[in-house]
């Protein structure tokens, strides 16, 4: 179905209007006289730019799971946000031991294990390394588990379902100079990679993956790295699940063989339909999700809209992706932003029509390899009932006939 043919059936666009910030229909005024704000001066920049006070209802989202520092997270109000980059102030965050105040001359990296020499490097050393720049998406591995867990749609914002996905300018060392520098062994395949919180969390990371795009990323979106991100650095590794990317990176094993630690056995496993776990599922498989409109928003009135969202692929680009507003009956092809990069947000967009009639918006994505996500019962026949990690199912939301957009399953 092509785009034209998805504006008449009632799924196109003129003008652009923002369902979480929908206008009561255009009219022109009387000109009165001009604003205080034309008439005196405004006040200095300041040291350190905020936003708006204007704009003070956009946050992230907290959960404190626990009531204490023990799992905490922040989620990216995705719904509230436009393009492909997330303000460093509202990446989303998930912390196991809550967030350490390291002082960077006091913090050491260190490779160690089957190397010729193992070495330590200063935050001053790794600073005048030769680094590279590029755009990433980052998602935990529990985004979208309210859609897994709950047999019904639960009423919640686009933000706090999805929420758990964010895009930035990543800039650090690539690891592989650090890797060469202490001299791998012919042998050795893994890294164990541990971060310097209070629980010492720690991920076992392929060799080849450290060799391949992995950085110690030191800035994010042009400043350096935030406490809560890793500050004063951070492993990041492309496309892999977010607490793959250790912060307060401190130490390296190289090894033969995985470290069996403890989260990797006890949070970060799948448990397939037939009881089985799968470890070392590092991958975030292609997903997008319409963020505009989406749960909680209002369309006040019949008309034109753009409906608008990101996909992703931890494998590589987004090639395609389609939208229906029939639940999945009939799709129509989206306009994909560019430039298209691999391992990072596309954003798409698609016009729309909205006749005042119940419609069930959905998307699905297509990565450069084939990759289709799947749908709901798809997803959930491959894994146990209680697994919920690596959730990359289609995605949907219900416009009533009143213009109220909740959460539903197709």
């Amino acid at each position: 179905m092509d785009r034209r043919k998805f504006l008449l059936s009632g799924a196109s666009f003129l003008s652009v209007v923002a369902a979480s910030s929908m206008s009561n229909g255009a009219s022109a005024e009387v000109f009165k006289s001009h604003p205080k704000h034309m008439k005196i001066p405004g006040v200095p920049s300041e040291v350190y730019g905020k936003p708006s006070k204007y704009e003070g209802h956009v946050g992230r989202l907290p959960e404190h799971i626990y009531g204490s520092s023990i799992i905490t997270m922040a989620l990216t109000p995705i719904d509230q946000l436009n393009g492909i980059i997330t303000p460093a102030g509202l990446h989303f965050v998930v912390h196991h031991n809550g967030i350490p105040d390291i002082e960077p001359s006091d913090h050491e990296f260190m490779i160690h294990g089957l190397v010729d020499k193992p070495l330590k490097w200063s935050m001053e050393a790794l600073l005048n390394y030769p680094m590279v720049s590029q755009i990433y998406f980052l998602e935990c591995a529990g985004n979208s588990a309210p859609n897994i867990i709950a047999d019904q749609p639960m009423d919640m914002t686009c933000g706090a379902i999805h929420g758990q996905i964010s895009g930035s300018l990543w800039t650090g060392v690539p690891l592989k100079y650090l890797l060469d520098e202490a001299g791998i062994k012919p042998k050795a395949k893994w890294a164990m990679c541990e971060g310097a919180d209070a629980g010492n969390h720690v991920r076992n990371v392929p060799l080849e993956k450290l060799y391949d795009d992995a950085i110690i990323a030191l800035y994010q979106n042009g400043e350096r790295i935030r406490p809560d991100q890793g500050y004063p650095m951070r492993l990041f590794v492309p496309g892999y699940e977010g607490n793959m990317n250790v912060k307060w990176l401190h130490r390296m094993e190289i090894s033969d063989i995985p470290s069996q630690s403890k989260d990797e056995q006890s949070l970060y496993a799948d448990i397939t339909a037939d009881e089985r776990v799968k470890q070392y599922s590092f991958n975030m498989e292609v997903k997008s999700v319409i963020t505009k409109p989406s749960g909680q928003q209002q369309l006040p009135m019949s008309g034109f809209y753009e409906i608008s969202g990101f996909a992703w692929s931890g494998r590589g680009k987004v090639k395609a992706v389609e939208v229906s507003a029939d639940g999945g009956k009939t799709w129509a092809k989206a306009n994909l932003e560019g430039p298209i990069m691999s391992k990072a947000l596309t954003r798409f967009t698609v016009p729309w029509q909205w006749h005042g009639q119940k419609a069930i918006l959905v998307s699905r994505a297509i990565d450069e390899f084939g990759n289709t996500q799947p749908t709901r019962a798809e997803w959930v026949s491959r894994y146990a009932r209680y697994s919920h990690g690596h959730n990359n199912s289609i995605n949907a939301w219900q416009v009533s006939n009143d213009g109220k957009v909740s959460n539903y399953y197709v």
